[in-house]
């Protein structure tokens, strides 16, 4: 892995630097989704991690990896809910400023959650030139430093844990899925596997309207996101330089599904195995029941689910 911005050695330091300060969450299994798929599922629960997200780990192992002299000029970001509200979680355990750009559009539960977490909000249109263009300004008026929500390769770093967390409890894994945004979690996910378990399939998980990851994994060439139109939220960006790579070299396959199938994925996971998902998460457990998954071979699947964080005065169900 030395060809990339992290290797599994530094998920190993982030495992150890965010001891303590990150969930160990569980990994709960469901008897009716493994009828449903016919596989035998393992799904870790990110979505029971502080801040109600995995983003939580990568957060945390950059604001620690920040010296003392650095850190006491804040940290900045950009981002639509979960990074802000897991960099601004992280910043306030080391009692430093943040600064968390985000768009107009983010859920409001997420900004309420931002803001109770005491970081400063910087409101920006929904485009991600509007997003890095206010960040920039703020970096440069307060000299804080950027945690970038997944190109970062200490948030890299930090996510895999998850992964070696979920493997070291369920050992063997034939397949591990994850949703795909802007490739953080796939990425440490990806090194993680690779290292761990070297014959397991990686596959993501993609909503079909914002399906950048999926059409660059075909090109064999990055191609930007452009106009995503989806409910999963959390899965509008781009890829970015250090998560692509990787993601290219490692994935064997991203299966899209409609937000559709993404409602009734978030419902299964609420009915039967009676935890909150929110639909950016939900698309792991889409992707296992299509059709397109039944191609995927190997009977031991684990599954990353990433938040629950939902607005629930706008739940998607009828």
């Amino acid at each position: 892995m030395t060809g990339y911005a992290a290797t599994f050695e530094d998920v190993l330091t982030a495992h150890e630097r965010i001891a303590g300060r990150v969930h160990r969450t569980p990994v709960l299994t469901c008897g009716t989704l493994d009828e449903l798929s016919g596989r035998s599922l393992f799904f870790k629960c990110e979505n029971m991690q502080r801040v109600g997200a995995f983003k939580f780990r990568g957060a945390t192992n950059a604001v620690c990896s920040l010296d003392d002299e650095v850190a006491s000029r804040g940290v900045c970001t950009h981002s639509s809910g979960n990074h802000a509200q897991a960099l601004a979680l992280a910043a306030r355990q080391r009692d430093i400023p943040a600064w968390i750009v985000m768009p107009t559009s983010a859920p409001e539960v997420k900004r309420r959650a931002v803001e109770g977490y005491g970081a400063t909000i910087v409101p920006c249109e929904p485009t991600l030139e509007a997003r890095e263009t206010t960040c920039a300004g703020v970096i440069e008026e307060t000299g804080a430093t950027l945690v970038h929500p997944y190109d970062d390769p200490r948030v890299i770093a930090g996510q895999g844990t998850a992964a070696r967390e979920l493997i070291e409890e369920v050992g063997e894994l034939d397949v591990v899925v994850a949703p795909v945004g802007g490739g953080g979690l796939m990425s440490g996910s990806c090194i993680t596997t690779r290292a761990m378990l070297p014959a397991a399939t990686l596959v993501g998980a993609e909503p079909a309207g914002a399906d950048d990851a999926a059409r660059s994994l075909v090109a064999g060439e990055l191609i930007p996101q452009t106009g995503p139109d989806t409910i999963c939220d959390g899965l509008l960006t781009s890829l970015g330089d250090l998560t692509w790579p990787i993601l290219r070299d490692h994935l064997q396959q991203i299966i899209t599904v409609d937000d559709s199938a993404v409602v009734e994925a978030m419902r299964l996971a609420w009915e039967r195995m009676k935890i909150i998902i929110e639909p950016s998460s939900a698309t792991a457990i889409a992707a296992i029941l299509s059709d397109a998954f039944a191609s995927v071979p190997g009977d031991r699947i684990g599954i990353i689910l990433t938040g629950g964080n939902v607005d629930l005065a706008r739940l998607p169900f009828e």
